[in-house]
């Protein structure tokens, strides 16, 4: 295979290079429908096998690293990415349509940066390695890096989930990993601008060279290859159902732990107390929520529940009055327009009744008018598999039940969800089929809201951006909130009657830590 001479670099063993493509593409913005001016290589395995190479190599250096050195790049990345805002933010929003401000300039970056330092904060705290030491007998645990991750961008978030700048980088690097980054092809100018500022990061804060690097795509076949490859530790991936699934059965096979955040149509409650109350208020909270980013938002309240009446019948005519005035904003891509044309049709098709909406909008670029469907109650129980499938982007379907007991057979029906929203009456006149049914949406979702819309998803060490598959592939760990989200890129270690100068620092009985567990005569105390 030819080495491309005239392609943007990958960044492999420290420095940019020219890649082994198999092919080349340019992406789009998805404004205007225009293809951009710069070349990218579709990397061979080739570029995969080297970045490998390198990455195995700097993981011993990288899982032996003083916590404080890891805390420093990310620091120090945070402040680069800041400082280079203006080109970064530019960039963002030509490959993506997102506006400058506020979404990429005032909310998104910032929140990356401040993400990356809180993970150098989990770093140096230590806390995620839950160092366990039972000091009679001499038995001592803790996690540790498990080593090289591949981490796999979405197309929605440039920043604060890109491969190379988001949560899952910023936990793999904490927990002392080296990473992988595979860009995503819709914004490759700006994983390339962000890459450059974590190279310099690295440099100047002594990583291994081959802790940061970054391929910008590859075949789907040495996508699989690269997650199943005995030098993987572990990988994170963000992005679509299909595609999760294909790589989890190529990274399981071959015994690699995958943390896969796909699919999640987010419920939205409303009971029939809080729309008597306020359901003016409610549906500009709904129609605010749903047309976000396009509804290009993972937590996006894609079904939405309410009693049948006129009260519902009041609210729909409002959503669907400001769907239809609303111009409709800039989709990520052609192919997300498809996938949007698909997904209406095939709701219709399971008896779903087209409000307002469900062609593709005039204006240039890859636009989607702002839709509305609804069906009953029991529409959606004659289809319950048909009819929450997810249409990623600015469409949003309503179901009206007839009572809390058919409620309930729709929400024992669900998928799980990353969200579930409950709106009820602040007079309490909703409590009880609240308690009658929360348990069901409790066991559905990996993060239960009240009175607010899911759209938000704080970057707390209480959140969890997870939930039961399909949202993810293990309910039991979240790709945002630290130090939570680094036990993912983890491996659990135990010694046994190890020497106290062989343990790592943070096992020993000098180190005094408030977060560690020890057993001191039959007792476990903290501290």
């Amino acid at each position: 295979m030819e080495v491309a001479q005239d392609l943007a670099q990958v960044l492999i063993g420290g420095r940019w290079q020219a890649a082994h493509a198999e092919s080349t593409f340019h992406a789009e913005n998805p404004a205007t429908g225009e293809a951009l001016a710069t070349e990218f290589p579709v990397s061979g395995w080739e570029d995969c096998d080297a970045a490998l190479t390198a990455a195995a190599a700097a993981a011993p250096a990288m899982r032996a690293m003083a916590p404080e050195r890891l805390a420093a790049f990310l620091e120090t990345y945070a402040a680069k990415i800041e400082a280079a805002a203006e080109a970064i933010v530019a960039a963002a929003h030509e490959e993506t349509g997102l506006p400058v401000s506020p979404r990429l300039k005032d909310v998104e970056l910032p929140r990356t940066t401040n993400q990356l330092r809180q993970a150098a904060a989990a770093a140096r705290e230590e806390s995620w390695k839950r160092a366990t030491l039972d000091v009679e007998r001499n038995i001592r645990s803790c996690y540790a890096a498990i080593g090289p991750v591949v981490v796999f961008g979405p197309n929605n978030f440039p920043f604060a989930f890109n491969g190379v700048s988001g949560g899952d980088f910023a936990a793999a690097i904490a927990a002392g990993n080296p990473v992988i980054a595979k860009a995503h092809p819709l914004h490759p100018n700006t994983s390339r601008l962000l890459t450059e500022e974590a190279r310099k990061a690295a440099a100047e804060t002594g990583l291994p060279t081959g802790a940061v690097q970054m391929l910008y795509n590859m075949s789907n076949e040495n996508g699989l290859r690269l997650v199943s490859d005995p030098r993987v530790g572990a990988v994170g991936f963000t992005g679509s159902r299909t595609g999760g699934m294909h790589l989890r059965r190529a990274a399981e096979e071959a015994g690699k732990p995958i943390y896969l955040e796909m699919s999640s149509i987010n419920p939205v409650i409303f009971l029939p107390g809080a729309l008597a109350e306020s359901g003016e208020a409610l549906a500009k909270e709904l129609v605010d929520s749903c047309l976000a980013g396009s509804g290009q938002f993972c937590t996006s309240p894609n079904l939405i529940l309410m009693w049948d009446g006129a009260d519902a019948e009041s609210l729909l005519a409002g959503v669907a009055q400001a769907f239809a005035q609303r111009a409709p904003q800039p989709l990520l891509s052609s192919a997300g327009q498809k996938q949007m044309a698909t997904g209406v049709k095939a709701l219709v098709d399971a008896h779903a009744t087209l409000v307002t909406g469900g062609a593709v909008a005039d204006g240039p670029g890859y636009r989607y008018a702002n839709t509305l469907l609804r069906v009953t109650g029991r529409e959606f129980l004659a289809a319950p598999h048909d009819l929450q499938r997810e249409v990623f982007g600015n469409a949003t379907m309503v179901v009206t039940v007839a009572d809390a007991e058919e409620l309930k057979a729709i929400l024992d029906q669900l998928e799980g969800n990353l969200t579930g929203t409950i709106y009820s009456a602040k007079s309490g006149a909703d409590d009880a089929i609240y308690e009658s049914i929360e348990p069901l949406l409790r066991t559905k979702v990996g993060r239960l809201l009240n009175d607010k819309m899911p759209t938000g998803v704080a970057v707390s060490p209480a959140m969890n951006h997870g939930g039961p598959f399909p949202a993810t592939s293990h309910p039991g760990f979240t790709s945002v909130g630290i130090p939570a989200s680094l036990s993912r890129f983890a491996v659990l270690q135990c010694y046994d009657g190890v020497r106290a100068n062989r343990l790592p620092a943070v096992l020993r009985d000098t180190i005094e830590n408030p977060l560690t567990w020890r057993s001191i005569s039959g007792a476990w105390v903290k501290g």
